[in-house]
């Protein structure tokens, strides 16, 4: 009787956890579908290094703009193109541009486009917690990379329920580094300039163009 109760609770929490796994993907292909479908984003926003056993605490702000798989990035005083062929990175404090080939089709190329939709491959997804911040709703979704060299222990993903826009992402390493990325504004379908993914090198005619390949 005993073994029978058992296997029955352990039946019922897996139907549970099933059905909570179905829910967290139905909310992340929910939020994969609203990205796509704006012409553009502009996104800033904060982001946080902590390491209590190495006691780092560091903030920065910055802020992006995406298009399809091109985007502008500044952040902690480095500018980022991707015109969707080659990067443009571009430091002023050392005057120099360097410029590489990225393969957008490689996985394991983490670019700005792809971090809306990071979720989608490579993950355990389960529901988590939701917490009211300032009048929101954000439902919490962990994610538990299925890569065991992954040096991320787990991902918590703040998503807004009412507008299924990212409203954080937490990152907890196997080592105690904890990151947090909380987007302060997020707006879509902005106005661009032709120019706004180009890079034009006249303007940075005293840096030193660094050409990679």
């Amino acid at each position: 009787m005993k073994k029978f109760i058992q296997f029955t609770l352990i039946f019922i929490f897996s139907l549970s956890m099933q059905a909570q796994d179905q829910k967290a993907k139905a909310l992340l292909d929910q939020v994969t579908t609203k990205v796509k479908s704006y012409n553009n984003i502009a996104i800033d926003f904060k982001y946080t290094l902590n390491n209590s056993k190495e006691n780092i605490n560091q903030d920065s702000k910055g802020n992006v703009i995406l298009k399809g798989n091109q985007y502008v990035l500044n952040f902690m005083g480095v500018t980022k193109i991707f015109d969707g062929k080659k990067s443009y990175t571009i430091v002023p404090e050392d005057e120099e541009v360097t410029v590489s080939s990225v393969n957008e089709s490689d996985d394991n190329a983490i670019t700005p486009s792809k971090m809306l939709t990071f979720f989608n491959s490579g993950y355990k997804y389960y529901m988590n917690i939701v917490q009211d911040v300032r009048g929101r709703k954000i439902q919490y979704i962990k994610l538990i990379p299925t890569n065991a060299k992954d040096q991320r222990k787990e991902i918590l993903l703040g998503i807004d329920v009412q507008t299924k826009h990212i409203y954080n992402l937490i990152e907890i390493g196997k080592k105690g580094t904890k990151t947090t990325l909380t987007v302060n504004s997020f707006k879509t379908n902005q106005p661009l300039s032709k120019n706004q993914f180009t890079f034009v090198e006249s303007k940075y005619s005293n840096y030193y163009i660094n050409k990679l390949d």
